[in-house]
């Protein structure tokens, strides 16, 4: 069987998808980070979205990721 991948979130920074991506793994969620050639550099690029990030869950597991995350904003 073959994951069908939705896109959850876009973040701004390698850091940022890092982290969301540790969180949700620790709570069994699978993740996927996909970025454009140009942002994967030495150098970090932000500027006109090229350092963004997009982060893609399970089509199943969507909702479960989104309500992991609104849970951590309401702390």
């Amino acid at each position: 069987m073959t994951l069908k991948w939705e896109k959850l979130m876009e973040v701004q920074g390698r850091g940022e998808a890092e982290v969301v991506e540790s969180f949700l793994k620790a709570n069994g969620i699978d993740v996927e980070l996909i970025q454009e050639a140009v942002g994967r550099s030495v150098y970090p690029v932000t500027i006109d979205g090229l350092g963004r990030i997009q982060i893609f869950v399970p089509k199943e597991r969507v909702q479960d990721a989104r309500d992991l995350l609104a849970n951590t904003q309401d702390e």
